[in-house]
């Protein structure tokens, strides 16, 4: 059965209307600021009392509306594991990891901190207070934490937000390692797309407190439903297109024909490409080959992003149609200003409106 969700929730201005179904998995939420990603994980953790629906794991319902069922956080078994950690600045690291345990036997708190300890790479820390910490320890302790309790759902809410790139490219290898040995179901709730495929079985996109988009990560990445969800996931070329035959559109705002793997069943829509799917050709003798030219370039440590109109040369620098992102090696061969390049049919996408 898993985890089943069908709740609403209306605040000013806002309303929080969500029907969710998940196994054991690990599920990232996508979504702007505002969605409503923290409201349905409090909503699962007992922190925020829907209207109405129900929320249920296997046979045990948390909320139910209807029959005035809403059992507290702490009979939920559910681990939260929050942004900002929410540490407890007076208590030591055992201290906070055994927070949830007040019902179990000193010995038998004792002995589940001390194997969190050792599991998580604590062991000499259990005596410090969360200040004499790094952010990644503050990390794992609340991780433990949020583990002490044997929960049977683990909530993630942005939990590499503070962490700087380096170390949080470390944690999220922590994380995942931590998560296989989970047995539970897992909510990942981030801004960060590479965060969200790195970790997700499945990934929810969330829009104005409704789904937009649910799916397995590589159909959600690959072949996005819809234009929210194609921005949420990095998406920087997108354009409306129109239905010429069932494998072919007309894109106007670039110029251009295109061939689709895919067959097209939509008048009108929006086709999309990743910008780290296009591909240099060498000549027109493979479908979607057309003539660019740079109008802008931006350079970071070990990749490149190139703006390209299509067509013909630009007339400043905002005057582009495409973003293409390629490894520095990539660009350092490209010889001119202008040059051929090849939109796969396969990596080309097409969203109805």
């Amino acid at each position: 059965m898993g985890l089943t969700i069908d709740i609403t929730r209306k605040l000013h201005g806002f309303k929080l209307e969500m029907e969710l179904a998940f196994e054991r998995e690990i599920v990232g939420i996508l979504g702007a600021s505002g969605s409503g990603k923290s409201m349905l994980l409090n909503s699962i953790a007992g922190l925020v009392r829907p209207d109405k629906g129900r929320i249920a794991l296997d046979d045990a319902v948390y909320f139910d509306a209807s029959k005035k069922i809403n059992l507290p956080p702490r009979d939920r078994k559910v681990g939260y594991l929050f942004q900002n950690y929410a540490m407890f600045p007076h208590l030591t690291v055992e201290e906070n990891i055994a927070f949830g345990l007040g019902k179990l036997s000193r010995d038998e708190q004792r002995r589940i901190v001390s194997e969190l300890l050792e599991r998580f790479h604590l062991s000499d820390m259990g005596r410090r207070y969360p200040s004499q910490l790094s952010g990644g320890q503050q990390q794992r302790v609340a991780l433990a934490r949020a583990l002490a309790v044997k929960p049977k759902i683990l909530l993630l809410d942005e939990p590499f937000s503070a962490l700087d790139e380096h170390l949080k490219n470390h944690m999220m290898k922590d994380m995942l390692e931590s998560l296989k040995h989970f047995q539970g179901t897992t909510l990942f709730v981030t801004h960060n797309m590479a965060e969200a495929y790195h970790l997700s079985d499945r990934i929810v996109v969330v829009n104005n407190g409704s789904v937009e988009t649910l799916g397995t990560k590589q159909e959600v990445f690959h072949k996005p439903e819809s234009l929210l969800t194609a921005k949420i996931t990095g998406c920087k070329n997108v354009a409306a297109a129109i239905r010429k035959s069932p494998r072919t559109v007309e894109i106007p705002a670039w110029g251009i024909l295109a061939e689709t793997e895919a067959e097209i069943t939509s008048s009108e829509g929006t086709v999309g490409i990743r910008e780290t799917h296009i591909k240099r050709a060498e000549d027109h003798h493979r479908a979607n080959c057309y003539p660019v030219w740079i109008s802008d370039e931006n350079e970071a440590p070990f990749r490149t992003t190139l703006y390209l109109k299509v067509g013909s040369p630009p007339t400043h620098s905002g005057d582009y149609h495409l973003q293409w992102e390629l490894d520095k090696e990539e660009r350092i061969s490209l010889t001119g200003t202008s040059f051929l390049i090849h939109l796969d049919p396969a990596r080309l996408f097409f969203m109805n409106r």
